[in-house]
C-alpha cells in the first residue's frame, strides 16, 4: 500500500517543532532509499529525485561564487523585475516585518538581485549562503525556494527537512515564478523565507498573489509602453507606401501598414539602423523611433537561407549564424537553445517533442518544456525552423563548430544525448591508432 503523502502545512499550523522533526524523519528515510510512514509531498519528492539523478550531495552545503556588485548592478538595471519593485514590496515586506521574514527576489538565473527585510534573519540568511548574487538554482543548491517554483513554473512553499540539503532545514521558503506576461518567458521568482517557526501556511498564498500583482503591473506598462510609440508612429506610417511596422524595442508591434498585422518580430540583439535582414520580414530598412523602430520591408521575395551555423566552440560563448542572399545575421544562445539546436543537428531528418524531452531529461513526458522553448527558437529562427518533427528547412546547409576538446562540448549540460555525445567522441579519440 502507497503511504499518503503528508499535509505539511496543517501540521505546521499546530506544531512546527513537531512538523520539523517528522520532516527529518521523513528525509532521512527517503534519501536512505527506505519505506516512510507518511510520504513526502509529490512535488517534493519529484525535486528530490531530481537532485540525486544530477548528482547533488544533501550533505554538503554547496555555495558558488557570488557575483561581483557590479555585475549584480548591471542585471538589476536589465532585468524587467526592477519596475515591479514597489508592488513585491508593498505588498510583502510590512507583512514579512512583523513576521521575522525577509523577501528575496531572484532572476532567472536564479541569482539573488534583491534581498530585504529583518536585519536579524538576513544575518541568518547571510550563514546559509543566502546573500546577494548567490546562484540558488535546485541544481546547485537543491530544493529550495527560489531553485525548485523556477523548475516546476509554479508557486512552492519548501518546509524544513523538505530542503534536499541538510544545511538548510532550519529554513523555510515559500517562492512564486514571476514571468513575462507578453510571452511567459520566466524572469524570476519572488521568496518569503524565515525559521520554520515564523512561517505561516498561508504565505504560499500571499507570496503567489503578489506575484500574480507584479505580472499584472508588467502587462500594464507594457500596453502604456505601446499605445506611447502608437502615438508617435501613426503620422509616421501615414505618408508611407508599402510594407512597414514599428515595434518596441524588444520587437513588440505597435502599428502596421500595408500588411497583415503581426504580435512580434524577432529582433537581433544588436539591432542597429540600415539594411537587415530579420527571419519573418526579409530585408528591410531599420530606423529608430522614440521608444522603438521602424521597419520598411523591401518589395523583392524573401531569399531562402544558403547557410546555418551552429558555433559551440567557445564554451561561455554559444551562436547561431544565418547567411542568405540578403544577408547575415547572428544570435547569442542560451544554454537550453544551445542543446536543442544541436540535438537536432545530430538528427537532420527531425525529432518529435518526446524524442527531444528522452534527449534533453531521460523522461519523454516533459514535452510541454521542450514546445515552449521550441517556440521561443522558433521566433527567431522563423521558418528556417521547421515542426512535425522539429528539425532544419531541408535546403539548408548546416553546420556545426565543435570545441577541439570534446569534454568541452556544452560543458554545463546534462542531457543524457550531449553526455553520450561527448563520451562518443572521447572514447573515439582514445581508440584512434596512433594516438598517445
Amino acid at each position: 500500500m502507497v503511504n499518503p503523502p503528508m499535509n505539511v502545512a496543517r501540521l505546521a499550523a499546530v506544531d512546527a517543532a513537531q512538523a520539523a522533526r517528522v520532516l527529518s524523519e521523513v528525509r532521512e528515510a527517503a534519501l536512505a532509499g527506505q519505506r516512510t510512514r507518511l510520504a513526502p509531498r509529490p512535488v517534493i519528492e519529484q525535486s528530490w529525485g531530481r537532485m540525486l539523478r544530477s548528482g547533488v550531495d544533501p550533505e554538503r552545503d554547496f555555495r558558488s561564487g557570488l557575483l561581483p556588485s557590479d555585475e549584480v548592478r548591471r542585471r538589476r538595471e536589465e532585468s524587467p523585475l526592477r519596475h515591479v519593485l514597489p508592488v513585491l514590496r508593498e505588498g510583502l515586506l510590512s507583512v514579512a516585518d512583523v513576521a521575522q521574514h525577509i523577501m528575496v527576489v531572484a532572476d532567472a538565473d536564479g541569482r539573488v538581485l534583491w534581498r530585504e527585510g529583518v536585519p536579524s534573519v538576513l544575518r541568518k540568511a547571510d550563514g546559509l549562503g543566502f546573500e546577494l548574487g548567490a546562484d540558488w538554482r535546485e541544481d546547485v543548491v537543491g530544493t529550495n525556494g527560489v531553485g525548485t517554483p523556477a523548475v516546476v513554473r509554479r508557486p512552492v512553499q519548501v518546509f524544513a527537512g523538505e530542503h534536499f540539503v541538510r544545511s538548510h532545514v532550519s529554513w523555510t521558503c515559500s517562492g512564486a515564478p514571476i514571468t513575462d506576461p507578453r510571452d511567459g518567458r520566466l524572469l524570476g521568482v519572488v521568496d518569503v523565507s524565515g525559521p520554520l517557526e515564523t512561517m505561516h501556511p498561508a504565505t504560499l498564498a500571499w507570496v503567489d498573489s503578489v506575484a500574480k500583482l507584479a505580472e499584472a503591473r508588467l502587462r500594464e506598462l507594457h500596453l502604456a509602453s505601446l499605445e506611447r510609440l502608437r502615438v508617435v508612429a501613426a503620422p509616421v506610417l501615414a505618408r508611407l507606401a508599402g510594407r512597414a511596422l514599428v515595434v518596441d524595442r524588444d520587437g513588440w508591434a505597435a502599428a502596421v501598414t500595408g500588411m497583415p498585422y503581426v504580435r512580434r518580430v524577432t529582433l537581433p540583439r544588436a539591432l542597429a539602423p540600415g539594411r537587415r535582414w530579420l527571419p519573418s520580414l526579409g530585408s528591410c530598412a531599420v530606423e529608430p523611433l522614440a521608444g522603438g523602430w521602424l521597419l520598411r520591408a523591401e518589395e523583392e521575395p524573401r531569399a531562402g537561407a544558403r547557410r546555418i551555423v551552429l558555433d559551440l566552440a567557445r564554451p561561455g560563448r554559444r551562436t547561431v549564424t544565418v547567411t542568405a542572399s540578403a544577408g547575415s545575421w547572428s544570435r547569442e544562445l542560451s544554454p537550453r537553445h544551445a542543446e536543442l539546436l544541436f540535438l537536432l543537428t545530430e538528427h537532420r531528418a527531425g525529432r518529435g517533442a518526446a524524442g527531444l524531452a528522452e534527449d534533453l531529461f531521460g523522461d519523454p513526458s516533459r514535452t510541454v518544456t521542450v514546445r515552449a522553448e521550441m517556440s521561443r527558437i522558433r521566433r527567431y529562427l522563423g521558418e528556417l525552423l521547421q515542426h512535425r518533427p522539429y528539425r532544419f528547412r531541408d535546403d539548408a546547409e548546416v553546420d556545426v563548430i565543435l570545441p577541439e576538446d570534446p569534454s568541452h562540448l556544452l560543458p554545463q549540460s546534462t542531457a543524457p544525448a550531449v553526455t553520450r555525445k561527448r563520451n562518443a567522441v572521447l572514447d573515439a579519440r582514445t581508440e584512434r591508432p596512433g594516438q598517445g
